[in-house]
């Protein structure tokens, strides 16, 4: 299987917050991320292609409202690419990769 990532990922945990556009919000656990993504532990299962608003709170100063959409899924999680950062998100996102780099 050839590596298709474009970003480093960190390992990292922190609780994440999904929110599916149409569905009821539910948590997760980020195991790792990277300016492009994360994976996030989750026992829902969410099929490739869905959106989902992804929000972490204690890494930044105000909370981060990430856009995201899973590009992969297994039986412990699914991977999400993020759409469009703003440059708050974007800083707060390089800083955190930056700061669990080992």
């Amino acid at each position: 299987m050839t590596e298709q990532r474009k970003h480093h990922r960190v390992p990292i945990d922190l609780v994440v917050t999904c929110t599916p556009p149409d569905g009821e919000s539910f948590d997760g656990a980020v195991k790792d991320i990277s300016l492009g993504g994360m994976f996030v532990e989750s026992e829902r299962k969410l099929v490739f292609g869905s959106t989902l608003t992804l929000v972490l709170r204690g890494v930044a100063a105000r909370e981060l409202r990430l856009p995201g959409v899973v590009r992969w899924s297994e039986r412990r999680g699914f991977g999400v690419q993020f759409g469009l950062l703003g440059a708050y998100a974007t800083h707060a996102i390089v800083n955190l990769v930056q700061k669990n780099s080992s």
